[in-house]
């Protein structure tokens, strides 16, 4: 039976230590963030944090999605 991509991810989640990691920045990133969207008034620090770390949540977000591409070529399995 073919792994499913949340299946996927949850495997890389327990066996590697980088897709781990990326992970756990990437929600780092989005702690952050709501808690910017929290805040009543946004000053122009806000709103260059808020850029940063949406840049570099998409860029943790793309390195993950690497591992799991690589993932499935190395192991044969076909997306669904």
């Amino acid at each position: 039976m073919p792994m499913k991509l949340p299946d996927i991810r949850q495997s890389l989640l327990e066996q590697d230590p980088e897709f781990r990691r990326l992970a756990e920045e990437h929600s780092r990133c989005e702690v952050e963030l709501e808690q910017i969207h929290d805040e009543a008034y946004l000053n122009s620090e806000d709103l260059i944090q808020e850029s940063v770390l949406k840049k570099l949540k998409l860029h943790l977000k793309d390195q993950m999605e690497s591992i799991v591409a690589r993932y499935q070529h190395l192991h044969g399995v076909m997306q669904l």
